[in-house]
């Protein structure tokens, strides 16, 4: 069965216990708990949306300014956005396998790059854990390479990679 006219809204915090439902049952090898969705949303409301169509919740992203090459830990709180952020970053984007295949993912990237062009980033960033690397690229990340870096993303997994995404003179502008 599938989801009737999914779209992105922002999120809002009686959407968490879905929320929660939904990351459980989509990453559960990166467990977080509920406070650092409250807290991403707090820190940046409009960077939290909910896919949302039918019964429920299809999926959600977490999304904010942050500063490049640094990787928020996993089930960690951020205590505040940096002042100097110099990249925007994609937390999470995550869909039930009822939303896949809709367009919604592309869709939820397209709208962040948006606002991350409006918001005055050049670029934007994430984590790809487990088989995502593939769709992130054919959004235009590419990997950055660093020793630092891999360090950092020990914590997730071995095929865990930092992406990026240059908005400037984005042919996905339009």
């Amino acid at each position: 069965m599938s989801m009737p006219s999914p779209s992105w809204r922002n999120m809002n915090a009686a959407d968490l216990p879905a929320i929660m439902a939904a990351a459980a049952e989509v990453h559960p090898d990166y467990p977080e708990g509920e406070a650092v969705f409250a807290e991403r949303l707090a820190l940046h409301p409009a960077g939290c949306l909910v896919l949302a169509g039918g019964k429920g919740i299809g999926g959600y992203v977490l999304s904010h300014p942050w500063r490049f090459g640094q990787v928020p830990a996993l089930d960690s709180l951020l205590g505040a956005l940096p002042e100097d952020a110099d990249i925007y970053y994609i937390h999470d984007l995550a869909l039930l396998p009822v939303a896949r295949g809709s367009g919604a993912a592309s869709a939820c990237v397209h709208r962040l790059a948006a606002h991350a062009r409006a918001s005055g980033f050049a670029r934007m960033a994430l984590v790809a854990v487990g088989n995502s690397a593939g769709f992130w690229r054919r959004q235009g990340f590419r990997e950055a390479h660093d020793e630092a870096l891999a360090r950092k993303l020990a914590s997730y997994d071995d095929a865990a990679r930092y992406l990026v995404r240059d908005l400037k003179d984005d042919w996905r502008n339009a």
